[in-house]
């Protein structure tokens, strides 16, 4: 089968959805299917590559951040990419379009199969869904909204990545859906048997931006001051000199690193050195972050919102908290903290589950809706 996945985010450009995109890609060259991409380009990038046996074609689209795409990058991936589209759909002849994010992917896949007869599915990660990363999209949807069901209307097949966003697109999309969630690698068969660090070492991953609430990280470690903990928070943003500020205000400087935007690969790295994830987002779809989290045996003491409600078994592997609730933040990481051998109970749940989100299953099941929905499929 050939598969053309369109996405304008892809590593090293872009966060968890372009993150997710790869990974199947992947998966779906090593179970013997051509995969070609087409994604947005940034300085320092080859417009043609391979990564991992996946062809990569990067449109140049004014994009300068590798964090977020503005509005006018994603106008110009459409525009570029309905004609460079074309031309590689004529060349490639691909059985199937595979859309990650319905705006702007699935606008540009649309076009792409009205023009050459090629069905698409798409996969929605939630901040393309309205009501999904409200303080990020509400503005664009209230203009875009008209043209925008089409795009799901139009598709074969439709996919979200958390039940959450599935009952969410629901309620201005009434098409079917199917969840498959965002998967991992998992490479052993047997529990990690984890040291707690000394001091417990904390990491926050993503985006320094409003959806994922940095700032009120912060003012939750500045309640923990008397306990011994260190904290990673990886990641880029407009945000980022905003929490800088307010750490050196509450004396956690020499308490908390900030490695900057960093390769998908180095994140596991840090994710493999931190016991605890602490994410007070204000909103997720289902966070690779969170996934990734669980394969490598941390607690979750993450915001209760979106997919990080499948991640979380209460009590177990994690807590589950308000945004707003900084005191329920504190509460959690202070009892996780003092707790070790808790702590370590924890840690060894969250490998358990992780075993639900296996990315060899979750390949199978796209592999599985993408033949259903290839041009000579039902």
């Amino acid at each position: 089968m050939k598969v053309f996945v369109i996405v304008h985010e892809f590593p090293p450009i872009g966060g968890g959805g372009g993150r997710a995109a790869y990974d199947i890609c992947k998966g779906l060259v090593e179970r013997g299917h051509q995969v070609t991409v087409l994604t947005s380009r940034m300085k320092g990038l080859s417009a043609y590559d391979t990564i991992s046996g996946v062809q990569v074609i990067r449109l140049f689209t004014f994009r300068r951040e590798a964090y977020r795409a503005s509005l006018a990058s994603m106008f110009v991936y459409i525009l570029v990419g309905m004609f460079a589209g074309y031309f590689v759909i004529r060349k490639l002849q691909p059985d199937v379009l595979h859309c990650h994010f319905a705006v702007p992917a699935g606008a540009l896949g649309w076009m792409l199969s009205r023009m050459t007869g090629i069905p698409y599915i798409l996969t929605a990660h939630l901040g393309d869904v309205p009501g999904g990363v409200p303080e990020k999209t509400d503005r664009w949807f209230r203009w875009m909204y008209p043209f925008t069901p089409p795009i799901w209307k139009g598709a074969r097949k439709v996919v979200a990545v958390s039940e959450y966003t599935r009952r969410l697109a629901a309620r201005t999309y009434p098409v079917q859906m199917e969840v498959i969630p965002n998967g991992v690698e998992l490479t052993q068969s047997e529990l990690i048997n984890r040291e707690i660090h000394l001091p417990v070492r904390l990491v926050f991953a993503g985006r320094f931006m409003p959806q994922k609430n940095p700032i009120q990280l912060i003012n939750i470690l500045s309640e923990l001051s008397d306990l011994s903990w260190r904290c990673s928070m990886v990641g880029d943003g407009p945000l980022l000199d905003d929490v800088k500020k307010l750490v050196k205000e509450v004396g956690l400087s020499e308490r908390i690193e900030f490695p900057g935007w960093v390769t998908p690969e180095q994140v596991l790295i840090y994710l493999s050195k931190a016991d605890i994830l602490v994410m007070p987002s204000l909103s997720e779809g289902l966070p690779v972050i969170g996934v990734q989290a669980l394969a490598q045996g941390l607690a979750l003491v993450v915001s209760k919102v979106g997919g990080f409600v499948d991640l979380v078994e209460e009590e177990k592997n994690g807590y589950l908290i308000e945004p707003i609730d900084k005191t329920g933040f504190v509460k959690s990481l202070r009892y996780l903290i003092t707790n070790p051998n808790k702590l370590a109970q924890f840690q060894n749940a969250s490998q358990i589950k992780a075993r639900n989100y296996d990315l060899e299953k979750v390949v199978r099941r796209y592999e599985g809706v993408l033949l259903g929905s290839q041009k000579n499929g039902p």
